[in-house]
């Protein structure tokens, strides 16, 4: 059987640069897939463009760190800082979460927000990922796979890249590799669709086109997702939103890679195993 392989966008609604970038993506280039932020400034603008794009498959980017929340602070006071927004600290988010109940509870009030203004878009639910990954974090995950599978995911994304070469041995990689283990035995048990290897986070933001390239040629498994951070503008964070993402996933040499290769183009609806 053919590789199957879902390129994915993620940060789709975050502003409209990068919502133009991910629809240049897909119209023109190889991007199968997308991830939305329903809190992001343009996620409105975001669906209309996902209603243009019927076959871009949409799924749910779960913010639970460093970015804008769906809720009030009145109604999650411990979550997030002065400006209403969750704070960039990935350590003591965690650690709370963890240990306080009550942060848990309104922790579960604000994802199930997240996950009823994608649902009332009325699109189908192709899969869950998580901002900087927080999804894969014990008490976090808990609460996303509940509802992953109450609103009708798909597939759920577990950032497992391979071990080797030592470049990708990173903390980070390193950390989320052993947190995304114990999840794959519950993902399936639920019938969840998860890849069997995903790459992005060795070199997020910087995903060109050598480095891709080299990717494709060493892949070793039935299924992959290899996600991007596109968008058009040179003024954004180089480490988050990029043009040079985009143009990655425009390049002609990398979509005569995948079809030399004979890998098929996907989405997580195609995906079987966990």
């Amino acid at each position: 059987m053919p590789l199957r392989i879902i390129i994915n966008a993620d940060d789709f609604g975050l502003s409209p640069d990068v919502n133009e970038a991910v629809a240049k993506a897909h119209r023109h280039g190889i991007l199968t897939s997308a991830s939305l932020i329903v809190a992001g400034d343009a996620w409105e603008h975001a669906v209309d463009l996902a209603r243009q794009m019927p076959r871009l498959a949409l799924g749910l980017h779960v913010l639970a760190v460093n970015g804008p929340a769906v809720l009030p602070t009145e109604h999650i006071p411990l979550l997030l800082d002065h400006r209403g927004r969750f704070p960039n600290a990935p350590l003591r988010l965690g650690l709370l979460y963890f240990l306080n109940r009550r942060a848990r509870r309104q922790l579960e009030r604000e994802l199930h927000a997240q996950f009823d203004r994608f649902a009332a878009t009325g699109l189908p639910l192709s899969h869950v990922d998580g901002h900087m990954h927080m999804h894969v974090h014990p008490a976090v995950f808990t609460i996303v796979l509940k509802l992953a599978v109450e609103y009708r995911a798909r597939g759920f994304r577990l950032p497992r890249d391979e071990w080797w070469p030592p470049r990708v041995r990173t903390p980070d990689a390193i950390v989320m590799r052993c947190l995304s283990a114990p999840c794959a035995k519950r993902l399936r048990q639920r019938g969840l669709a998860v890849p069997r290897r995903c790459y992005g986070l060795a070199r997020s933001g910087r995903m060109d086109e050598q480095y891709v390239l080299d990717l494709l040629r060493r892949i070793n498994a039935p299924s992959a997702e290899i996600y991007f951070h596109p968008a058009c503008d040179h003024r954004l964070d180089p480490a988050g939103p990029n043009p040079g993402d985009l143009a990655t996933l425009l390049s002609p040499a990398v979509r005569q890679e995948i079809l030399s290769r004979g890998m098929q183009l996907s989405t997580y609806a195609d995906i079987q195993e966990a």
